[in-house]
């Protein structure tokens, strides 16, 4: 049956009258990837070292008062060339750690490594430890947990792999499937991803 031909169901995890199954490699949504580990998973100076911070003075809140030394902060990473910034704050070293964090949601978002899905272990030491750690837990994290990122990259990963199913994901992460999808509305762009990995293979959008 082609993706065009299936009925959508938004309130089912499955296209209809089709058993949740595995999508073979050559069928999935194609992605950014990149070697293991994935970059949300790294720590702070591992990450810094692939990055391009500057700092620029750009227009805060405050009408006429608007911040305009250079405490807005543009951070880089070089390989994906991909950017996170924070101008808000009239504090620097304030600005530096919401652009790192932002940074840290774009690259688990936009960036896929290997899912131990694919029938092998994880490559890589640091993405482990964070499965371990985070396995049969709630995940139920706030926005500021430094480890949010890398769970909600590292459950990205094993969504694409299992075609946006969170009843396939769920059990691996010892957890209901509507634990999975709480983790995901908690920060939209993250929902948004597995809507179009369902889209693709022609199931409907998770609410």
């Amino acid at each position: 049956m082609s993706e065009s031909s299936r009925s959508k169901n938004p309130a089912s995890d499955r296209p209809s009258d089709t058993k949740p199954a595995m999508p073979a490699e050559q069928e999935r949504l194609d992605l950014p990837t990149v070697t293991s580990p994935h970059p949300a998973v790294w720590d702070l100076d591992d990450l810094l070292k692939k990055c391009e911070v500057r700092t620029q003075a750009r227009g805060g809140p405050g009408g006429q008062h608007r911040n305009r030394t250079a405490s807005g902060v543009f951070i880089t990473f070089r390989p994906a060339e991909i950017t996170a910034e924070a101008t808000e704050e009239r504090n620097q070293h304030r600005n530096r750690d919401v652009a790192f964090r932002r940074l840290r949601y774009l690259l688990a978002v936009s960036l896929r490594t290997r899912s131990p899905l694919d029938g092998e272990e994880p490559i890589d030491a640091a993405e482990k430890a964070v499965r371990d750690r985070f396995r049969g837990s709630p995940l139920k994290l706030a926005e500021q947990n430094e480890a949010k990122p890398a769970v909600l990259a590292l459950l990205l990963n094993d969504l694409h792999v299992g075609g946006g199913q969170p009843s396939l994901v769920a059990p691996f992460w010892k957890v209901s499937t509507s634990r999975i999808i709480a983790c995901l509305r908690s920060h939209r762009p993250a929902l948004t991803l597995v809507n179009r990995i369902r889209d693709h293979h022609g199931r409907g959008p998770l609410k």
